[in-house]
């Protein structure tokens, strides 16, 4: 849906009279269809003593470095920030240069995980967090600002890639930590998923069909799995990705069963994608509004997860990417079910992270949409809209195409190194942690 606000912003009469009444001023951001890389420069900051070889690794993100004082992307590494007179270099890497960072750039800081030993490194390196957040919601202009915890820039190159592009256009004020695992560095780049195999559930419409075309895009055979009444929309777009699809009911007490089945040579990515809501505050919140919600959103996906783990169906190696939602991290009025569902994905994701990855070698993460123009947001009240458009560090919706970037990047072999976590796609709403 057209967001005319953004529209009018761009020309002269909306800047000046917004800028006049104190108005948000969104700026149009760079996304993979109109670039597929960001246009400019990388600039590597220090603050602290750092151990990290972090050079090879932005070399290979394709971005040159900086000899101009513009950049599109700054780097501050602050791995080596142990206290609080470090926190001070933080400062004056940064200050000088935010100003000059390019409309809808990129600011990542570099931070290490914390050591419980060490009061004084946990507490500078968590007030990182704190400063990485604030600096998102000023920096303005389609410019976004994310933590990175890591201790190994070689796992992270996938990350690093991503939050450096275009594809994380709509991820801001988050804090990634890259810990263990197994990554692999793809032969090609621009396929990071060539011959993997990826489902995905509710992937007739919307998010899911934009994630089973981005996942296709990136070289995976993808099965679109959708329920028996969208079996025509699900077949047309696994035929238009050269895919396959499959239609059943995933609250079905046999759906796990049944594809393993249809999944002989086992799977590499599954994606929950599929989801309902049924709003109501739940003063007016029937049993038959409340099961629903609870069943597709959270019982299935449990279901479904064990089945096929259990059965070995993903292969090693794979990726399960499910779909929280800020609603389950902030909560909603009118949608105590959808959001007790959403928080229970998260719950599934931090409890069975670590366990399939030492048992599976499988990865559990999770994604958290915001306000996304979806058919189902374009039904809300306008100025319901309005508010949800703007109250975020961006002050515009996503696309559903910013939900599959970012899942993509977590199904890619290279992110093996992130697991357990939960990535909100929001623009930085100003709900929620």
């Amino acid at each position: 849906m057209t967001d005319r606000y953004l529209g009018f912003t761009a020309t002269a009469p909306g800047r000046f009279l917004t800028r006049r009444l104190g108005l948000p001023q969104p700026a149009r951001l760079i996304r993979p269809s109109q670039a597929p890389s960001l246009d400019g420069e990388l600039l590597h900051l220090t603050a602290g003593k750092t151990t990290l070889d972090l050079a090879p690794v932005l070399a290979r993100t394709g971005l040159p470095a900086d000899d101009s004082g513009t950049s599109v992307a700054v780097v501050l590494d602050a791995t080596g920030v142990r206290d609080t007179d470090a926190l001070a270099e933080v400062h004056a890497a940064l200050h000088p240069v935010v100003r000059s960072v390019a409309t809808s750039g990129r600011v990542v800081v570099l931070g290490a995980p914390l050591d419980p030993a060490d009061h004084h490194q946990s507490a500078a390196q968590q007030a990182l967090e704190g400063f990485t957040r604030s600096l998102g919601k000023e920096i303005g202009r389609g410019r976004t600002v994310n933590l990175l915890r890591l201790t190994d820039a070689t796992a992270a190159e996938s990350t690093l890639r991503f939050l450096l592009s275009p594809r994380s256009a709509y991820v801001s004020g988050q804090v990634i930590e890259v810990g263990a695992g197994t990554f692999a560095v793809p032969d090609d780049p621009r396929r990071p998923l060539a011959g993997r195999t990826a489902l995905v559930t509710g992937a007739a419409r919307g998010i899911g069909a934009a994630v089973a075309e981005t996942l296709a895009r990136d070289g995976a055979r993808v099965v679109v799995l959708d329920v028996p009444a969208a079996e025509a929309d699900a077949r047309a777009l696994a035929e238009r990705l050269g895919g396959s699809a499959l239609a059943l009911d995933i609250t079905a007490a046999d759906a796990g069963a049944r594809i393993v089945d249809a999944l002989p040579d086992g799977l590499d990515v599954l994606v929950h994608n599929a989801g309902i809501t049924r709003d109501r505050r739940l003063v007016n919140m029937p049993a038959e509004r409340w099961s629903p919600v609870l069943e597709v959103n959270l019982g299935s996906v449990l279901r479904t997860t064990d089945a096929l783990l259990e059965r070995s169906a993903l292969n090693a190696g794979g990726r399960i990417v499910a779909t929280a939602s800020i609603a389950g991290i902030a909560g909603n009025a009118g949608q105590t079910n959808y959001a007790a569902s959403k928080a229970g994905v998260v719950g599934l994701v931090r409890s069975l992270a670590p366990r399939a990855l030492a048992e599976y070698g499988v990865t559990v993460n999770a994604v958290a949409p915001g306000f996304v123009e979806t058919r189902m947001t374009a039904a809300i009240p306008l100025l319901v809209r309005e508010a949800g458009r703007r109250m975020n560090s961006l002050a515009q919706g996503g696309v559903p195409g910013d939900v599959a970037e970012t899942v993509g990047w977590l199904a890619e072999p290279g992110s093996g190194a992130v697991n357990g976590q939960v990535v909100r796609v929001c623009g930085q709403s100003f709900l929620g942690a």
